[in-house]
């Protein structure tokens, strides 16, 4: 198991400790996301007017519909990736049977071949027997 981190970060202008089994990158990135929050916010005259506590429930807010949205395209992408795997599979065995179309065609065809020259023997030996019955006449 990983070990435990602890790093510290600070959101909004306050320093908090974090603890998680994720590296100390990962920790600072997701601080990174919650100041952009607030920074964002904080550019928006309505929210600065708001109670503390109704910015805080609106930056929850915000950020868990930046999770749902998030999750719904990995749902949406993960369905694009089964969708082009089956198509994959799909065209897999369309290409083997189509292989085993063309190794039978050509196997069909040097039969044919091989009866042709057969039968092109033949039409010569005939030819031959007829022109030597001809010259005994």
């Amino acid at each position: 198991m990983a070990s435990k981190t602890d790093t510290e970060v600070i959101i909004g202008g306050k320093v908090f400790t974090l603890s998680g089994y994720e590296s100390e990158e990962y920790l600072q990135k997701v601080a990174s996301y919650i100041n952009n929050k607030i920074a964002e916010y904080n550019k928006i005259d309505g929210f600065k007017r708001q109670p503390i506590d109704t910015q805080n429930v609106l930056l929850q807010l915000n950020i868990a519909d930046d999770y749902f949205k998030s999750k719904k395209q990995i749902e949406l992408m993960e369905e694009q990736l089964s969708e082009k795997e089956k198509e994959l599979y799909d065209l897999k065995h369309e290409l083997i049977a189509t292989q085993i179309k063309l190794e039978n065609t050509e196997k069909n065809g040097k039969n044919l071949q091989n009866k042709l020259d057969d039968s092109s023997k033949k039409i010569i030996q005939l030819e031959t027997q007829i022109k030597g019955t001809g010259s005994k006449k």
